[in-house]
């Protein structure tokens, strides 16, 4: 009987604290939540009924149905053609920005000296803003007297016209993308400090080889993070606008063109202009929701093959 009653007593004060928890858990996404709700929720609706429209701003919206949505992938040339750069900026610079953030992020792991200094550089490009960024690169990828191509040709090898010719255009925006990967070093370079020491101890006692800790324990263990940055990437790059319209801003004589035969012409640039140049709101309204299936499906596609290769630590039941 007492130890029922300290059973009770333990129980009750468990779960008030998880109560509480739950409480100040809600108490600090409730402003997110309510902007969400309050300030968002309303345009995003609006967004889709204008997708049906044909509206342009100045004139009331004149209802079309799925006529935005046919002419998508019917009639406009120029949608196929920024879907197919995206695409193609999307599957080089994912990959690329993971691969070099985690390498990045094993060398800023190690314990050697002034390594506070050396994590501190390689994030400061990340805080970079997006204009002086453009400004930046536009000087870098210079194809007379940027530095890029000067070391190109002291090491002997060919320099291409980064931002002129077509083939080279998306390679030069993975190039910059791959300036920007702190963020990813520094969600990296946390997860590699949580990984258990005595697992590293205890491959060593078994005579593993640095390639087997890797292999069997680092990755492993790092690979929800690995996860996370995938998920992120995929957003991310399907999303870029701010560094390409700051580089291929045309003239005014030439506008409607992003960079050599439209080679810069990313999803979001072209949904922008179609709603604050050409005033087509309803057919960018059309082209906001088809980004989004797009990236949901992707996503969803990644989240169903995580049960494949992302190890979790916590026991499922």
């Amino acid at each position: 009987m007492i130890s029922v009653l300290r059973v009770g007593s333990r129980s009750r004060p468990g779960l008030r604290y998880r109560l509480q928890e739950a409480i100040i858990g809600w108490a600090f996404i409730l402003p997110a939540v309510l902007g969400l709700l309050f300030f968002q929720l309303g345009p995003v609706l609006a967004s889709l009924y204008f997708s049906f429209t044909n509206y342009d701003i100045v004139t009331p919206p004149k209802w079309v149905g799925l006529t935005n949505y046919v002419r998508l992938f019917t009639a406009d040339r120029l949608y196929i053609k920024s879907l197919t750069v995206t695409a193609y900026y999307s599957a080089l610079a994912i990959p690329l920005s993971l691969v070099a953030a985690y390498l990045v992020a094993l060398l800023m792991n190690q314990r050697v000296r002034g390594i506070s200094l050396y994590r501190t550089l390689w994030y400061l490009p990340s805080l970079v803003p997006a204009t002086a960024n453009g400004v930046l690169w536009l000087w870098l990828l210079n194809r007379d007297f940027g530095p890029v191509n000067f070391f190109l040709r002291l090491a002997g090898l060919p320099a291409p016209a980064w931002l002129s010719d077509p083939n080279w255009t998306v390679p030069a925006l993975v190039l910059v993308h791959l300036w920007g990967v702190g963020n990813a070093v520094l969600i990296f370079l946390a997860g590699l400090q949580g990984v258990p020491q005595h697992l590293y101890e205890a491959a060593e006692v078994d005579g593993a080889t640095w390639w087997h800790r890797f292999r069997h324990v680092t990755l492993p263990m790092t690979s929800s993070i690995i996860f996370f940055n995938l998920v992120m990437g995929i957003i991310g790059t399907f999303q870029v606008f701010s560094i390409v319209y700051i580089i291929f801003t045309p003239p005014a004589t030439e506008i409607g063109t992003a960079g050599p035969e439209n080679a810069a012409l990313v999803y979001v640039l072209y949904l922008y202009r179609n709603a604050f140049q050409y005033f087509k709101m309803g057919y960018a309204s059309a082209m906001a929701w088809v980004l989004l299936l797009i990236i949901l499906t992707l996503t969803a596609l990644v989240f169903r093959s995580q049960g494949r290769w992302v190890y979790y630590e916590a026991v499922r039941r």
